[in-house]
């Protein structure tokens, strides 16, 4: 299923952080994939980074937290063969050690926003829908 025309899949990493009155923190992509969608914050994984390396650092340069990461909660394989792009986004639970969320990547984040599960923002990327269902209730507490 090779396609010479398309690049190799790319590698980016999220973190589903969750404030102390459980609220979920989302980004607004101003960038594709996903321009215009709500999702959790991260980015591309630098060669010889380790994923967990990976959402430290995005974290803090677009949100300014320091965040400890936690447990694997999905990989999602995001393939959109229209446009050539192939995503392979794993996607880890984390708290917040350090900081306030501000958007510090304007150029990328349109916006940024803890939400409750009763007032999620729509629409919602792949990942973070695929994160909030595959926790489900434990997403929330």
């Amino acid at each position: 299923m090779s396609n010479p025309s398309h690049s190799a899949p790319r590698v980016g990493v999220g973190a589903f952080i969750t404030d102390e009155a459980g609220r979920l923190l989302l980004v607004k992509r101003l960038r594709a994939p996903e321009a215009g969608c709500w999702g959790l914050p991260g980015g591309k994984v630098d060669f010889g980074e380790r994923l967990v390396e990976t959402a430290a650092r995005e974290i803090l340069e677009e949100v300014g937290l320091t965040i400890a990461v936690g447990e694997l909660i999905c990989i999602v394989d995001q393939i959109d063969l229209d446009a050539g792009a192939h995503w392979v986004a794993p996607t880890y639970r984390a708290r917040v050690i350090a900081g306030h969320a501000v958007n510090r990547e304007p150029q990328a984040l349109e916006a940024i926003g803890w939400f409750s599960r009763e007032d999620l923002p729509a629409p919602l990327t792949q990942s973070a829908r695929q994160s909030i269902e595959t926790l489900g209730d434990a997403a929330w507490g």
